[in-house]
């Protein structure tokens, strides 16, 4: 695993959310060399997608950029020394009504 401390640089999710996620990404690292990104990326989005439903995404890397539609309440972004973690659960904008438990989040630019 790496040294260091999760940090958390932006995120909607609840606190035991969050800490299940900072807690899969340690195992993770636990489970897999530090290298091995695609790996560690799919067993934390197969943990959350059998605890929190079908529809997450999860980006794992040392430089990585973004941009991602998310549902309300299920983003994270955080950083384990040099390795960041992006986790969300991805939104179309055409989600039943079984999903509107996360609508998803509106953003408007500044």
């Amino acid at each position: 695993m790496l040294e260091g401390k999760a940090v958390v640089g932006e995120t909607d999710m609840l606190e035991a959310m969050q800490q299940d996620a900072l807690d899969l990404a340690a195992k993770a690292l636990d489970f897999f060399d530090v290298t091995d990104s695609t790996q560690i990326a799919r067993f934390i989005k197969k943990e959350f997608d059998r605890s929190y439903g079908a529809g997450w995404q999860c980006i794992v890397g040392t430089d990585f950029g973004s941009f991602v539609t998310h549902w309300c309440g299920c983003f994270i972004h955080f950083c384990i020394g040099s390795l960041a973690i992006l986790l969300f659960r991805g939104s179309t904008g055409q989600e039943t009504e079984a999903d509107d438990q996360f609508p998803p989040l509106k953003i408007t630019a500044a």
